[in-house]
């Protein structure tokens, strides 16, 4: 792993028996912290007459307002990055739980087998006044990527299921296959999205 890009990732390899019953009902058992994913990352939903409106989600993550800072102030104020870092953690833990990664349940502020960590950018001599304005189309090879890696993510994790079902275990390659290919999809929302860094993301499953 490259220690030195800015966000690092890593998953604890679970040595030992994962809960069978549990992996059969995943995509059932991931449904209520999914929802809870859904209320601080989803779209806003809004219900009222014209002088009151009430909201049922947060905005997810923040892009637009970094992006408008980092343009014109050359800031990127502390709570918006802790904001982006810790709702990237939430979903992530959630990402795991439902790759079979992990059959701890995932929690909405502890760090249980994920390790993802994002250094704070100096705004000032970090980051490029208008790179944020470019990002998105500089990403668009790492986009193509991911296409293909996302299927093969997607038959891994099909495969691990049964592995567990029968065997109690998931195949390491397999689990390190999914880890690296959750590693390249942060370094890019990290990089196109979430704008913290503008360090090209590599081209690496290393």
């Amino acid at each position: 792993m490259d220690e030195n890009y800015p966000l690092t990732y890593s998953v604890d390899y679970p040595d030992r028996d994962l809960n069978r019953l549990s992996t059969f009902f995943r995509i059932f058992a991931v449904i209520p912290i999914a929802i809870v994913l859904q209320t601080v990352s989803g779209a806003s939903y809004s219900y009222g007459s014209n002088t009151s409106t009430a909201f049922a989600f947060a905005g997810g993550f923040l892009v637009g307002a970094p992006l408008l800072m980092i343009l014109f102030r050359k800031k990127y104020p502390r709570w918006w990055f802790d904001w982006n870092r810790e709702l990237l953690r939430f979903s992530n833990r959630v990402g795991i739980y439902l790759a079979l990664l992990n059959d701890q349940y995932p929690s909405t502020d502890e760090e249980q087998s994920l390790h993802l960590e994002v250094e704070y950018p100096n705004a000032e001599t970090d980051l490029g006044r208008g790179m944020p304005l470019v990002k998105w189309f500089l990403a668009i090879p790492h986009y193509i990527v991911l296409f293909f890696l996302y299927i093969g993510a997607f038959f891994a994790i099909v495969f691990a299921w049964f592995a567990i079902l029968f065997t109690g275990r998931y195949p390491q390659s397999l689990f390190d296959f999914v880890m690296v290919v959750g590693r390249w999809h942060n370094r890019v929302i990290a990089y196109a999205l979430i704008l913290v860094t503008d360090k090209y993301p590599p081209f690496s499953l290393e």
